[in-house]
């Protein structure tokens, strides 16, 4: 890293991102179980089953938009990070910090918003804390969610185990979250416009148990969207990804939002969707499963793993080829 300060483009899942957190964080504490930068580090436990550990802070901004709030944001967002690990999530932590002058009517919803997620998903807040600040040191309302869950049997993750001819599946439509956020801030109206996709994924999870061996990678694509993504995936690997693009699922109120403010949607938040890289002999089985849940119904077959060399391109639909980088900044800050 050149630069002397953080940027906001160190938050944004991209390149900026990336340097951070290996050249301060990785190579500081980077052996065991952050060697590979999962969404949750999974331990051993001395009777022989492994606890999945994952923390999470949310500062998005408004703290409401369409769709949820920040509250069910960082409830979904630790719950997913649990469970694209391959975990049953099981116990959250819940730290707050207040800034002066909040109202209580809108702490009082976001804390329902919280019980209310909590309580979906099947988890439990156990512990946590509160601290006040004074007006004009943290925009409202900030939160840290901290999640443990057990491993369940089967699953085996690390980008090393993806290989050519592996199918790249997606549970439902792209950066409706992102866009949905900024519309909300900018003040953007559009009809039946974007509304944040934030949502649990661990009831995806748990239903593909049963092939569970011929699953190779899980992550929801949160910053940097399916771009950053995609690209971390093949990064130093003998692979690449070829995507289709006419098969990318997106809703028109994103794409509306999108192509109003010139964004490409494979680098924009999702907040309740999961990227599976999978044997192709459980694709179907896979797609079948989700679309038969209400979480998976938009659930498609986006790409497939080729022997390139650590390349991410789509094939468009007008018969050409192009290059799916990764974000270079912050496009779109604080959006959870």
């Amino acid at each position: 890293m050149n630069d002397q300060t953080i940027q906001l483009g160190h938050g944004g899942g991209g390149i900026l991102s990336r340097d951070l957190i290996q050249h301060e964080i990785v190579s500081r504490f980077g052996g065991g179980a952050l060697k590979e930068l999962p969404d949750g580090a999974t331990l051993p436990m001395p009777t022989g089953h492994s606890l999945v550990f994952t923390t999470d802070s949310f500062v998005v901004q408004p703290l409401e938009f369409p769709g949820g709030n920040i509250g069910d944001l960082a409830v979904h967002g630790t719950v997913n990070d649990l469970a694209v690990c391959g975990s049953r999530p099981l116990w959250l932590s819940l730290a707050l910090i207040l800034e002066e002058g909040l109202p209580l009517v809108t702490l009082r919803r976001i804390l329902d918003s919280v019980k209310k997620a909590a309580d979906d998903c099947g988890v439990k807040i156990v512990t946590g804390d509160t601290k006040v600040v004074a007006r004009g040191q943290c925009d409202g309302l900030y939160m840290n969610t901290a999640g443990i869950g057990e491993l369940m049997e089967g699953f085996d993750l690390s980008q090393s185990r993806v290989s050519p001819g592996d199918h790249v599946l997606v549970s439902g439509t792209l950066g409706d979250h992102g866009m949905a956020v900024l519309a909300a801030r900018a003040g953007i109206q559009i009809t039946h416009g974007a509304v944040s996709d934030t949502g649990p994924v661990h009831r995806l999870v748990q239903a593909v148990q049963a092939v569970a061996g011929h699953i190779k990678f899980m992550r929801d694509p949160t910053r940097g969207g399916l771009a950053a993504v995609l690209n971390e995936v093949v990064e130093n690997q003998p692979t690449g990804i070829l995507l289709n693009e006419g098969a990318l699922p997106f809703s028109p109120g994103a794409k509306a939002t999108a192509e109003m403010i010139g964004v490409d949607l494979l680098q924009v938040a999702s907040e309740g969707r999961v990227i599976m890289i999978c044997d192709e002999v459980v694709s179907d089985f896979v797609l079948k499963t989700w679309r038969a849940l209400p979480e998976g119904r938009g659930a498609a077959r986006i790409g497939v793993v080729t022997s390139g060399k650590g390349r991410v391109v789509a094939a468009t639909v007008t018969g050409g080829r192009r290059l799916v980088d990764v974000p270079r900044g912050e496009l779109l800050p604080r959006i959870c």
